[in-house]
């Protein structure tokens, strides 16, 4: 893993608004090519370190992307290199159509409508959506409403993609599916996952976290051994 690392992570803590304590010191990097999976039981410190990494949540520490400090300066830089993909993705379609879904990030950045329209049926292509562009996203699949907001975020051009639960409310053939195009997609990833058969498809490494904090890392066989699959998979799995 040579280089800088894209995102560099120093004793960062977050405490909510009622007191709840839900990141207490965590240190992380993540490299150029890596896939780091998240794991850790539910209210675990998983979800709210991913939403820090592009400044969605601001806590004490430090939080660096590709050698930029994530403040409010820097937010519109960080946001284009980091793309956010949520777990419900109805948090991320709202527009009337879904090619105008995929390109409202980058027509917001100030690219001209026509080309943020060319740019979007290129990216729902190569999500495999190009058939969608002029459906309603709210009568899509859930697999395929996955694919458009995956196709939003593809379509800014991050160099790093950090996805909560990505394969939630997906059959087994819309799971595949997703982690084959995941596997397709050159960027770092930082996956939140209860999901074991994505992390072993796609992660590197991965990290476990408890009580908010990162208690261990490595291969992602070596802690699903350490932990047990069912701390690892979650409820359900």
């Amino acid at each position: 893993m040579p280089g800088q690392p894209l995102i560099e992570v120093v004793n960062l803590r977050f405490r909510y608004e009622d007191g709840t304590v839900a990141l207490d010191g965590v240190d992380f990097r993540l490299f150029a090519s890596e896939t780091v999976a998240l794991f850790g039981p539910n209210g675990s410190g998983k979800t709210t370190f991913a939403l820090h990494l592009n400044g969605l949540l601001r806590g004490e520490g430090e939080v660096r992307v590709c050698g930029l400090r994530v403040e409010k300066r820097n937010l519109p830089a960080i946001r284009r290199k980091v793309g956010l993909l949520f777990q419900d993705p109805d948090e991320q379609l709202f527009m009337p159509s879904v090619v105008e879904d995929v390109a409202f990030g980058v027509l917001s950045a100030g690219i001209r409508p026509e080309e943020a329209v060319r740019r979007a049926r290129r990216i729902l292509a190569e999500v495999g959506m190009e058939h969608a562009c002029e459906r309603a996203p709210y009568h899509l699949s859930a697999g395929e409403k996955r694919r458009v907001a995956l196709a939003g975020v593809l379509v800014m051009e991050p160099e790093v993609l950090v996805l909560d639960e990505p394969t939630t409310y997906l059959d087994p053939p819309g799971q595949r599916d997703l982690v084959a195009l995941l596997g397709r997609l050159p960027q770092a990833k930082v996956i939140a996952t209860h999901d074991t058969h994505l992390a072993r498809a796609l992660a590197s490494r991965a990290v476990f976290f408890e009580h908010g904090r990162i208690v261990a890392e490595g291969a992602v066989e070596e802690l699903i051994e350490r932990f047990g699959w069912d701390a690892c998979a979650g409820p359900g799995r």
